[in-house]
């Protein structure tokens, strides 16, 4: 077998064949090897500049992996302005839901599920896997209904995108993950079985390097005189250093059942971006508030609920349906789109899925990256550099979005400046004072930083200074009042727009520019 060979923008291992792939397409002009994942990434990014039937249209006609591909769905790093050095590396994530599937997201090219976990009753079931191990547990490839949404969870959190050459990956697609079942064989979910797997958390974090847990599931409500156990199981589990991330809901009223009511929860609701790159563009979704245990107001912040690409259920007549659709339209057979669009298909192995059962793993996979980014920030600060850097959702009632709509490329920079010293830990960037502007920029493994940009036309660096380890800065220098597109360049190789700054517009060669705008 060929050795694994990294992209040199990404830095994702592909094997060499796959790598190869990416040369058939006369607009790409890097010579060097970029993979798959990154060619379709700049396909987008190009295309979301010209619109949405060139999307359709160009994608389809210079993409033959997926050529039969409805395509349309922005991937979950692109839309959230991701910051693409952080992808969960060294932290595991607990996702707890109903039931799951050994998904090729997860476990090819390398295998991330640590273990498999089953809660639904006393003592609890585990099944750990390392690395090299054959990845089964009990009923893992029945594709039985109640594997479904556990599998989609997991997937949007943590999945590489596999099944997409790499396409539809998760924010955290390098992370780790533990598995924990916790629907019955009756069907429910009980409050017990969220105790139970929060309790088995708590207990196991330091073994398995859990710094993450996802609920997207609810319980039965039960509240006893001392209030509710799966709360205090949060609680418990948060003040040990482990940050918890719960769905609100999707009824849109003002009612919370545990976990969501938890105080140290970070409670998720949901928001439609409609699918486009742009902040201004987003509404509220339907999805519940109210009052957690103690009279906290919740949620904390909403993230996407709507258009999340989400795998389809290996195994299940869905998945055979879907082969079987895609298969007829890339024979010609017009028909089949109707169809297709019903199933909310993306590919013949992704769909597009609704609910804050998606925002919350989407967060958890934001504080992923966070961690990566500063493995020492601790439970509390995370909670508060999301509430920190969450842009408001225009015209929507605090109550029911909370800080605002996650940004987690600027929650990744609140994670690396704590890092440094008081002063320098704004991290958001450039630093403006009327017509005078500095950049900044944390990156610790540069070895140079410059600044590129239109006021001079690319022509002339902008060298940034090395203030402290992992720390870099320009000089401040005046401009004439105006709008500007700039870029790092890192090592002389290396081009990165600013992780500070969400203001983005395409570079023509199927990147993105940073915006900003000096003086009035």
């Amino acid at each position: 077998m060929n050795p694994s060979v990294p992209c040199p923008l990404c830095g994702t291992p592909s094997d060499p064949a796959v790598l190869a792939e990416a040369h058939e397409y006369a607009f790409w002009r890097d010579s060097s090897g970029a993979c798959p994942a990154c060619v379709q990434q700049t396909l987008l990014c190009t295309l979301l500049v010209a619109g949405d039937t060139a999307l359709h249209s160009s994608v389809q006609s210079v993409w033959p992996l997926d050529a039969e591909a409805a395509f349309g769905i922005i991937p979950t790093p692109l839309r959230l302005h991701a910051d693409p050095r952080f992808v969960g590396r060294q932290v595991t994530i607990a996702l707890v839901d109903s039931g799951f599937y050994p998904h090729p997201d997860l476990t090819q090219p390398r295998q991330r599920i640590r273990a498999w976990v089953d809660a639904t009753g006393d003592p609890v079931k585990v099944v750990v896997l390392g690395p090299d191990d054959p990845v089964d547990w009990p009923g893992a490839r029945a594709g039985a209904e109640s594997q479904w949404h556990g599998t989609m969870t997991s997937v949007v959190a943590a999945g590489n995108g596999f099944m997409s050459r790499g396409l539809y990956r998760g924010l955290a697609h390098e992370a780790e993950l533990v598995l924990i079942q916790v629907r019955g064989e009756n069907g429910r979910i009980t409050d017990a079985n969220l105790t139970r797997a929060l309790t088995w958390v708590y207990d196991h974090a330091t073994d398995f390097g859990i710094r993450v847990v996802s609920l997207s599931v609810g319980g039965d409500g039960f509240t006893g005189p001392g209030g509710s156990p799966v709360d205090d199981a949060v609680m418990a589990l948060v003040s040990s250093g482990v940050s918890v991330v719960a769905a609100a809901g999707n009824d849109g009223v003002r009612r919370l059942i545990p976990p969501a009511t938890a105080p140290l929860a970070i409670t998720v609701g949901g928001i439609d971006d409609h699918n486009v790159f742009s902040h201004t563009e987003v509404t509220l979704w339907h999805s519940n508030y109210g009052e957690g245990e103690g009279g906290n107001p919740k949620p904390e912040l909403v993230a996407p609920s709507l258009w999340v690409a989400a795998p389809v259920l290996p195994e299940t007549p869905l998945a055979q349906q879907a082969q079987a659709l895609f298969a007829r339209r890339r024979a010609g057979d017009a028909s089949a789109d109707e169809a297709i669009a019903e199933c909310k298909l993306i590919t013949p192995h992704y769909m597009h899925v609704d609910g804050t059962s998606f925002a919350a793993p989407v967060v958890a996979s934001a504080i992923a990256c966070m961690l990566e980014a500063n493995p020492a920030l601790e439970s509390l600060a995370v909670r508060d550099a999301l509430v920190a850097t969450a842009h408001p959702v225009q015209g929507a009632p605090p109550e029911r979005q909370g800080a605002g709509a996650l940004d987690a490329g600027r929650a990744v920079l609140f994670a690396l400046a704590e890092h440094h010293r008081h002063e320098l830990s704004w991290p958001f960037s450039p630093v403006l004072a009327g017509e005078e502007m500095s950049f900044r920029l944390h990156d610790h493994s540069a070895g140079t930083v410059a600044v590129f940009g239109t006021w001079d036309g690319w022509r002339n660096p902008w060298p940034a200074a090395l203030v402290e380890p992992g720390f870099w800065e320009t000089s401040v220098r005046a401009f004439t009042a105006g709008t500007y597109q700039y870029k790092f360049l890192l090592d002389g190789t290396r081009w990165l727009n600013d992780p500070g700054n969400p203001h983005k517009s395409s570079d023509g060669l199927g990147g993105l520019n940073t915006v900003v705008r000096v003086g009035s």
